[in-house]
Parts: structure tokens; C-alpha cells; sequence
């Protein structure tokens, strides 16, 4: 699996600091299409609903990514398959509201293109979810000896490999799949402009002291300009 590359140190660090960023990205993407949304369409009440759960279920994935990080395979195995659950899961949930929402979009904010592009990379995501639980499965049924989930280094002699090998290419297809996801975002940001407010709360010190060189600057900053 793809998970054992980040069971012993030190990739082990560098996996989870890796997906730590992943999660922290994913939850501003997903924060960014949802608002994106909500701007485009904002008098429709199904769709707005769509919406936040969809950004519900895209958090839940990305908490799930965090698990995964902090909790390895090999160390506490069942949490680490609650949070691939909660990844792969509820993320797949997340593509399906996602593309739902773009053919209910289109024409009037989506192409065409989108929305096919969208709905084949989550028949892509269902196939490689499929494909990995049944090799899983089988996997770990005990057809091929006890203690596999441990198994780190395999030999193309060894009875249980194929099904291992099945798994693994699975769960980098169903990885890509989500990438391949969230770059069909790319048109979509490519329309949005984010600005920043800066907003000074409070009552002004009683002693002010003579402006300096920086002052203008200061004034500048708190009045918004960034």
C-alpha cells in the first residue's frame, strides 16, 4: 500500500508533514469553491444546500487525511483505516456533490466539459475504491497466512502477492483520482479574485507618540490597504 512508505522513519516525518500541508490545502480549496458557489448562486436554496453539505463531507475527508498522517499503519492500524475511510470515503462522497452541482450549473456557469471531465474522474475514483476493498478483502481474509498487515517487503514468490499488488496500484490510482479532482478547479479559480480587509478594533491609545518615518505606511495598513 502507499501507506507503507511512511511507516518507518524517516519517511515517516516527511509523509506526514507532506499530508499535513495536503490537509491544510484542501480545506482552503474546498472553503474557496464553496464560497465560489454560494457568490454564483445565491437564490437558489437546494443548491446552497448541496453546497454546505458538500463542504461538510469535503472537511470530514480532509480530517480524515490528517488521521492518516499522525497515525500510522503500522503503530494503531484500525485508526489508521478510519481515517483512509474517512479520506477516501467521504471524499468520494464529496466528487459526487461536487459533480452533481456542476450539471446542475451548466450551462449557465459550467461548460459541458466540466461536468464530463468531473464525472469521469469520480468513475475513475469508484473503480479504484472498488477494485481496493475486494483485493483488501481478500487480502485479509487469512487465505493467505496471518500477521499481513505488519508485512512491509514482499517477494513475487509469496502466496498473497498478487491481491497485495492490486491493492497498491488501487490506492495510488484512487490518490491521483482525487488530484485529478481538484484540478478540474483550475477554470473555475481562474475567475476568482480574493482581497483581504484589514479591520483595527478598539479605542486609540490616550498617549500617542510623534509619527515616525513609518507613519504614512502604518495609516495606510490600517485603513485596509494590504
Amino acid at each position: 500500500f502507499s501507506s507503507d512508505t511512511g511507516t518507518i522513519p524517516p519517511e515517516r516525518c516527511l509523509f506526514g508533514i507532506m499530508l499535513n500541508i495536503s490537509t491544510f490545502l484542501g480545506v482552503a480549496t474546498m472553503f474557496v469553491r464553496y464560497k465560489q458557489v454560494c457568490a454564483l448562486i445565491p437564490g437558489n436554496s437546494r443548491i446552497l444546500r448541496l453546497n454546505r453539505i458538500g463542504l461538510t463531507l469535503g472537511w470530514m475527508s480532509c480530517f480524515g487525511l490528517c488521521i492518516i498522517a499522525n497515525f500510522q499503519k503500522c503503530v494503531l492500524y484500525y485508526i489508521h483505516v478510519l481515517g483512509a475511510c474517512l479520506t477516501f470515503g467521504v471524499g468520494a462522497l464529496y466528487m459526487l456533490l461536487q459533480t452533481v452541482l456542476s450539471f446542475r450549473m451548466q450551462p449557465e456557469f459550467h461548460g459541458k466539459g466540466i461536468f464530463w471531465a468531473r464525472l469521469a474522474v469520480l468513475l475513475w475514483s469508484s473503480g479504484s475504491i472498488g477494485t481496493m476493498f475486494v483485493s483488501s478483502l481478500l487480502l485479509y481474509s487469512g487465505l493467505y497466512g496471518p500477521d499481513l498487515v505488519q508485512k512491509l517487503h514482499w517477494d513475487p514468490q509469496e502466496r498473497g502477492y498478487t491481491p497485495h499488488m492490486i491493492s497498491t496500484v488501487s490506492e495510488w490510482s484512487l490518490a491521483f483520482s482525487f488530484l485529478s479532482f481538484f484540478l478540474t478547479y483550475i477554470r473555475d479559480f481562474q475567475k476568482v479574485s480574493l482581497a483581504a480587509v484589514v479591520t483595527l478594533q478598539g479605542q486609540p491609545l490616550p498617549h500617542v507618540s510623534p509619527p515616525g518615518p513609518g507613519a504614512e505606511e502604518q495609516r495606510l495598513l490600517l485603513a485596509g490597504s494590504v
